[in-house]
């Protein structure tokens, strides 16, 4: 009992510091929200390693969204100028860790201006490829989703960096410019790393591209309609282990990326492509440089509390065979309240002969042998404040 007392008393000191910070500023044109999500179920995935055994399992990553706490504030400077901040972090609800490489803030952790030119922001922040799918991809961070093909998508957050948005009648503009896209190494000591943490800390005298991040992005989207377009570059070091097999500064990952959603009645359907290109280095397991990964999926509700989901992705690379991946996903969801809900979910990947993808993208650990099949089922539920 005393180690919990310990744990809990620096929580509650700012918890109850939160409070009485957000009533004074709330008098001063000032404001600060405390939100999240948590989100966690229990998953059965088929065919893992050599003996294709069966995994149960309680996901930590993500079942149909990431798991979070946060907080959230603004500050009217006069003149439509405002000043704001967020810290984000992510949580892995079964077993209570931090998420994102176990950074304290791993989603986003960054403060800014705000005003009529647009959002300024500096920090740890997303990149464009998080604000170009926003919309279109279907499952979105679901651990059957687009992340399982391409684990940036759920990643795609970057250190050390300046960011600039641009949100009105409809047309968005952003960029982000990393000087050192990632700082933590996730995984074994003699391993490269994680999706959540890449080992790229850049920032190294002499040296104007290691770990650099950029990204540029235009989108448009209408009441019943939305396109967007972008570009995300990310670049290596000479320091080499870096995730992803980026060893030198200058090999680079990029990824353009265009899709776009439509309302059909009350269906929503939206569909992209990333057309992936690797200097120096292969793609995703294959010895290709070059690939397009491609969705589409639909939403509908069949009732007021129930809507179902499916989504498509394919994994497709040049000049090499045997490495294409198609994934297929369905998801129901069940509304309990305004803010609780519950889920089933199944996943359905089939690799090529020399494709050894998991069908999960919610903890690694549950990989097939190259040109196995998988099918996982997931059960949970969600709970946002």
């Amino acid at each position: 009992m005393k180690s919990i007392s310990r744990f809990l008393a620096p929580l509650t000191a700012v918890a109850a510091g939160v409070a009485l910070c957000s009533n004074a500023m709330a008098q001063q044109g000032s404001s600060v929200t405390i939100y999240g999500l948590l989100d966690t179920g229990v998953e059965y995935v088929n065919n893992v390693g050599a003996n294709k055994k069966g995994l149960s399992r309680l996901p930590t990553a993500s079942n149909s969204a990431p798991s979070r706490l946060g907080f959230r504030g603004s500050e009217d400077l006069g003149n439509g100028l405002s000043a704001i901040f967020t810290l984000e972090m992510g949580i892995d609800p079964g077993d209570g860790t931090m998420g994102q490489g176990g950074r304290a803030f791993g989603r986003q952790a960054f403060v800014g201006l705000k005003g009529d030119f647009g959002t300024i922001t500096l920090g740890r922040i997303y990149t464009m490829t998080f604000w170009s799918g926003i919309h279109a991809d279907t499952l979105g961070g679901g651990i059957y989703g687009t992340g399982s093909i391409d684990s940036y998508i759920p990643n795609a957050r970057a250190d050390n960096a300046i960011g600039y948005m641009y949100d009105r009648n409809g047309w968005g503009l952003g960029a982000t410019y990393s000087f050192g896209r990632d700082t933590v190494k996730a995984g074994p000591p003699t391993g490269s790393g994680t999706p959540a943490g890449t080992n790229c800390a850049g920032e190294a005298a002499g040296d104007s591209k290691a770990c650099r991040e950029w990204s540029v992005m235009v989108k448009y989207n209408a009441p019943t309609w939305g396109v967007a377009l972008a570009n995300d570059r990310i670049h290596g070091s000479d320091a080499g282990n870096v995730f992803g097999g980026l060893n030198t500064s200058s090999s680079t990952h990029n990824r353009l990326i265009l899709n776009g959603w439509v309302k059909l009645g009350e269906t929503k359907v939206g569909a992209g492509v990333n057309r992936h290109t690797v200097k120096e280095a292969g793609l995703f397991g294959s010895p290709a440089r070059r690939g397009h990964m491609w969705y589409l999926g639909a939403q509908h509700p069949i009732t007021p509390q129930f809507d179902l989901a499916a989504q498509w992705v394919g994994m497709r690379f040049s000049g090499v065979s045997g490495y294409n991946t198609d994934l297929l996903a369905l998801r129901g969801t069940y509304k309990l309240s305004k803010r609780t809900s519950t889920f089933a979910q199944i996943g359905y990947i089939k690799n090529g002969d020399n494709s050894a993808v998991q069908v999960s993208g919610g903890t690694p650990g549950s990989s097939p042998v190259a040109g196995v099949n998988q099918t996982a089922v997931n059960v949970g539920i969600r709970h946002v404040f």
